[in-house]
């Protein structure tokens, strides 16, 4: 009997969409393992890939997961990463920068962007959509202008070195037909990713600023008569979403290995589907990145599908991921609802 009652207690609180997003991540993986385990999907090396293959998104969907909580929206992120992408391979190729200073000016540059987003949005008062919208256009035009030609990074053996590092994992080992064991292997990239996914959780569930963060995205109005400084708490998450961006601007280019124009477009809207996949309430006041990061995983365990069966179309991601999308926001209004009748 308490067993049951503390399972209710746990899905009908916040809990409850992360609750539904990890059991289908886990029901889709089993699925995987039955459908596709002659294609290898069972290998460690195979998650291992799902995670080396989406760092940056992990890193730009826990951005965005703390600018939605605020009752926000970023739509430049995309734009912003692809600009990153750009000035790395322009810096260092084309002007012979190392790989530290160019790695620290894409950082400054992504917390300097994230500033004027945030002051125009807390202090102007202007809808992140406008001003998002704004940013977006500005980068992608900033990146065309630095160079419409790709910019491969074949010089910079530092930047490259971090690009194909391999961090053995010592366990998962399979065995090949040579009779060789095979240990599993991550990049950088990943461990980035991960660290940041820790860092973003810990801020949102164990920081004055994280739950500030849940207090304007519930009500901002409530936030006001609490006390709460809501301009600079919102200025503060856009800042960080700015540096998240930059970051994930610099792990996308780990794994590309240069810049082109057209980089990471529509990214900020593959971001914005793994919040609200993980239980990040597009309303605000609800959300935790471990569940973006499973939305994350959600959309990996798709593309990894499409791969085995190597007769569908990889649009067919875009089309499951919408119809994922559609479905998970049928739940918000349901779970909106009840806490609604629950409040009253």
């Amino acid at each position: 009997m308490k067993i049951t009652t503390w399972f209710k207690t746990k899905i009908s609180g916040n809990n409850f969409l992360l609750f539904i997003t990890i059991a289908m991540f886990i029901l889709m993986y089993i699925a995987g393992l039955v459908i596709y385990s002659d294609q290898g999907f069972g290998n460690m090396q195979t998650l291992m890939n799902m995670l080396m293959d989406n760092a940056g998104l992990i890193i730009a969907a826990a951005g965005m997961t703390i600018v939605i909580i605020t009752g926000g929206i970023d739509i430049s992120i995309g734009s912003v990463i692809g600009l990153v992408c750009m000035m790395l391979a322009f810096m260092m190729e084309k002007m012979g920068m190392g790989a530290g200073a160019s790695i620290a000016i894409v950082l400054i540059f992504g917390i300097i962007f994230g500033f004027v987003q945030g002051w125009l949005i807390s202090y102007l008062k202007i809808q992140p959509f406008i001003v998002t919208l704004a940013g977006m256009f500005f980068c992608r035009g900033l990146t065309a202008m630095i160079s419409v030609n790709q910019i491969a990074i074949t010089t910079n053996k530092v930047f490259l070195g971090m690009a194909n590092k391999n961090i053995k994992i010592p366990f998962g080992a399979i065995v090949n037909k040579r009779g060789i064991k095979l240990y599993p292997f991550i990049h950088p990239s990943v461990v980035i990713a991960l660290i940041t996914l820790i860092v973003v959780w810990y801020i949102l569930k164990y920081t004055k600023f994280g739950r500030s963060v849940f207090a304007l995205g519930g009500s901002e109005q409530s936030a006001l008569l609490m006390g709460l400084n809501v301009r600079r708490t919102k200025l503060f998450a856009y800042v960080l979403n700015g540096f998240l961006a930059a970051l994930a601007g610099f792990v996308f280019c780990l794994n590309t290995t240069s810049g082109f124009v057209e980089q990471a477009r529509g990214f900020e809207m593959e971001a914005i589907a793994s919040a609200v996949i993980g239980g990040t309430l597009l309303t605000g006041g609800v959300g935790t990145a471990i569940g973006s990061f499973f939305g994350v995983l959600i959309k990996a365990i798709i593309e990894t599908y499409i791969r085995c069966n190597g007769t569908l179309s990889s649009w067919w991601n875009k089309i499951v991921l919408s119809a994922l999308l559609c479905f998970f926001i049928v739940l918000q209004s349901v779970f909106a609802s009840m806490r609604s009748k629950h409040n009253s």
